[in-house]
């Protein structure tokens, strides 16, 4: 099997898929031209029904589908698809639309003009003839190929192990190039490409990144990028438009104006209003109409990102060079290129020598006849037959077999005076050209300048003007946030348990109380933002969760949300502690984070900018170095403030109070520092607070207490800290929750029961150090107090 498959794969190959370097044809396209030629089907001709050119092509070169031979066809003769066509069809010959071609009874065909260079001479013996496949006539193993067509059409193919994928160019930029290099044989790659900027395909655009240009044409691979050409117009009514002249190379125009008019219905870019395909027999013309007011080059920049507006082309050029495939240069095509031209050249002149040196024989003989006629004809007179006149001829007068023959198939009426004249220019003539053809071949530079001769006229006769532009650089592609997201004020709700939604102002102003939330939930953020805004979730365990607000699933505000667990994956106990949004990722503060087991860190805001795979990962925040540790406050300090202090609350009663600036500041994935000395102990809350401020605390048996910070006195990190609580020799307070006391806002106590009990601040007493405050629940009815919260604005009294 392998045996047999690599016979397969030779075949493939070498007679299949990839070009030969010195003509750029596959085997089939060979065929095809040949075939034509043939057949009379030229460009000076009328057209035929490609049927029959498909008949004969199958018939006596290529036995096998007539649908490849006509696909085959068609190709040659899309001009979308080549910069130089090889044939003309009448009639449907597809579009750039992907539509098909009409069937092949219904097309008409003949070889184009420019096909003719590719099969010229070679009725002279100038390529090696191989037999078809039944043996009954001979075809040709390559074409003499007067242009470049490897470059100039390229290439596309693929077979067993390789492909192939080589770009268009323009005729006179590889024909000036050759021309260079016929002049200085060792001519860099940097010469040549003064000559070939790049590729220049049929269908325009603009090619950028001429660094991946030029290690294609060095090593056989590059990328670049490819885009269509665009300008933006205004319209009335401060509107613009964007107008798409000319497109990337095999892009299906028909599919990129489905998929901008999609971006447009799914709203996933704002600002479009209208899609049309405005081409027609004058050219390509697509029209992306916008609204009032929208950002044209952004909407431009998403297109170029999101359709194919703009490609990457990857150069992958091979192509069979001496029976192999190779991965080939610049210099390595134009080089083969030109000795396939010597080559042909050589033989065509070898062959119009021969013939004329034969002629030239002939013509020698006739002379001689004439100079002595009446001999001659009383010696023709004297014969039996023709053969006998031969042998006379040959035997009186000297004659050699052709020119014998020449003479007795000779017609009455050349025997007139006027015709020795005639034979003598033409004897001359011959003599001129025969010099001509030896001195041809006896010098390699006489055949060079054959060459430039020829490929010169051909580039005057068929070259055309660049179609696409070269740009050195690869534009980088950015798109505002603006520009594919409507910008409105949406109400945004985290909750503690990890449910997260947006709604509209209006759903939500008539949603009254009911936020959709279970029983046992809560919010932890609830506030109205931009669709423009970020925002970043963080859990206690360690995690910040980021989601442009845009991107959250929008629900009425009745409805529960979309649970983080769904896109992201969180752990059976992990709860939201805070939920922060911001206007854009260039903030310049810092995050303050602190753990129940007593560490806490400072983290600049860029730390925590999302990776590329925010959507489906959580980021770490903060490395949590024990199992049983959590996070207990993630805060957030837009400006560096002095007189920012850490105040703490260990569970067993103890606080600590001092500066902000003591926190060093550390990665986003570091445990961070000793927040205060807790030996057994651990904290039950870490608060922000300035030197006027005032906490509140609630302990497990109920009691509720207010005190200044001031209460506490300023030291530095990791102490142990002073007693807030007065320790009771049975069933002492311990500190369960804490809180900062925010003016005309209450607290809200919730307790194991799920219970939650609103408490106003204001209508209890400031506590002093060590008081242990008033009961505020009953343990027995109400469950013990677990969380503080803050609550809603405290009614005024009228």
């Amino acid at each position: 099997m392998g045996e047999r498959f690599g016979r397969y794969s030779k075949y493939i190959i070498q007679e299949r898929a990839l070009p030969d370097i010195r003509d750029g044809l596959k085997p089939v396209q060979r065929r095809i031209l040949f075939a034509m030629n043939q057949d009379g089907n030229t460009h000076d001709k009328a057209f035929r029904k490609s049927a029959k050119s498909v008949g004969n092509v199958m018939g006596n070169f290529h036995p096998h589908g007539d649908s490849s031979i006509y696909e085959a066809m068609v190709r040659l003769s899309q001009n979308w698809k080549l910069r130089a066509p090889l044939i003309e069809m009448h009639g449907n010959n597809g579009s750039m639309d992907g539509d098909p071609p009409a069937a092949m009874r219904y097309t008409e065909a003949r070889l184009s003009e420019i096909a003719a260079e590719m099969l010229k001479d070679i009725d002279k013996k100038t390529v090696a003839m191989v037999l078809n496949f039944d043996d009954t006539e001979y075809e040709p193993t390559v074409l003499p190929a007067r242009f470049p067509n490897l470059l100039v059409n390229g290439a596309t193919g693929i077979s067993a192990g390789y492909a192939t994928e080589i770009p268009p160019h323009n005729l006179t930029e590889v024909i000036d190039a050759l021309v260079y290099l016929i002049d200085h044989p060792e001519a860099k790659l940097a010469d040549l490409m003064q000559f070939v900027q790049g590729p220049d395909f049929p269908t325009g655009g603009i090619m950028q990144g001429r660094d991946g240009i030029r290690q294609a044409y060095e090593t056989g691979r590059g990328k670049t990028v490819l885009r269509a050409k665009t300008t933006i117009e205004p319209l009335r009514g401060g509107k613009q438009q964007i107008i798409i002249t000319e497109i990337p190379y095999e892009v299906n125009k028909a599919l990129l104006v489905k998929k901008i008019d999609e971006l447009r219905l799914l709203k996933r870019v704002e600002g479009i209003s209208e899609v049309r395909d405005e081409s027609d027999r004058e050219g390509l013309r697509i029209v992306v109409e916008l609204k009032k007011n929208a950002q044209a080059q952004g909407i431009l920049n998403y297109l170029f990102k999101n359709t194919d507006l703009q490609v990457t082309y990857n150069f992958n050029m091979v192509a069979i060079n001496n029976k192999r495939p190779e991965h080939v240069g610049l210099k390595t095509i134009l080089t083969a290129y030109l000795d396939h031209q010597r080559q042909v050249t050589t033989k065509r002149t070898q062959f119009d020598l021969q013939k004329a040196q034969d002629r030239q024989h002939i013509v020698a003989g006739l002379i001689k006849a004439l100079s002595i006629l009446d001999q001659v004809i009383k010696t023709i007179r004297g014969s039996e037959n023709k053969k006998d006149a031969k042998n006379n001829l040959v035997a009186q007068y000297d004659f050699t077999e052709k020119q014998a023959e020449a003479i007795v198939s000779l017609q009455l009426y050349r025997l007139t005076n006027t015709d020795v004249t005639a034979l003598q220019r033409e004897a001359d003539e011959l003599a001129k050209q025969i010099a001509r053809y030896e001195k041809v071949l006896g010098s390699p530079k006489e055949l060079d300048r054959v060459i430039k001769r020829e490929l010169t006229a051909v580039a005057k006769k068929y070259g055309t003007p660049r179609l696409t532009e070269i740009q050195d650089k690869i534009q980088s592609l950015t798109v505002k946030a603006e520009v594919t997201v409507a910008k409105e004020d949406v109400q945004l709700l985290v909750s503690r348990t990890g449910y997260v939604k947006r709604s509209s102002l209006r759903s939500y102003k008539a949603s009254g109380d009911e936020n959709g939330l279970k029983d046992d939930d809560y919010p932890v953020l609830e506030q109205t933002v931009s669709t423009l805004d970020h925002l970043f979730i963080f859990t206690n365990k360690g995690n910040v969760i980021y989601r442009p607000v845009h991107e959250v699933l929008e629900t009425r505000w009745k409805e529960t949300g979309e649970h983080l667990s769904q896109s992201v994956g969180l752990d059976a106990d992990e709860v939201v502690i805070q939920a922060l949004c911001f206007p854009d990722l260039k903030q310049p503060g810092q995050f303050v984070f602190a753990t129940r087991n007593g560490l806490i860190k400072r983290t600049e805001f860029a730390a925590l900018k999302p990776g590329r795979t925010y959507r489906s990962r959580a980021s770490v925040f903060m490395k949590l170095k024990a199992a049983d540790d959590e996070v207990l406050l993630a805060a957030y300090q837009p400006t560096e403030d002095p007189a920012t202090q850490v105040f703490c609350m260990s569970h067993g009663g103890y606080g600590l109070r001092y500066a902000l600036s003591e926190v060093p500041v550390s990665g986003a994935r570091a445990a961070g520092v000793k927040c205060m000395d807790l030996r057994d102990d651990q904290l039950s809350a870490v608060l922000l607070v300035h030197e006027d401020a005032q906490v509140a605390l609630v302990t497990q048996r109920g009691a509720f207490k207010r005190m200044k910070v001031a209460e506490v006195p300023l030291t530095s990190r990791a102490r142990r800290g002073v007693q807030i609580l007065r320790e009771l020799k049975r069933n002492p307070h311990r500190i369960v929750a804490g809180m900062v006391v925010a003016a005309g806002k209450q607290l809200e106590v919730m307790t194991t029961t799920g219970q939650v009990l609103p408490v106003d601040p204001a209508a209890f007493p400031v506590g002093d150090r060590y008081s242990n405050g008033s009961f505020i629940l009953d343990l027995q009815t109400d469950g013990i107090p677990q969380r503080l919260r803050t609550g809603n604005q405290v009614q005024k009294e009228e």
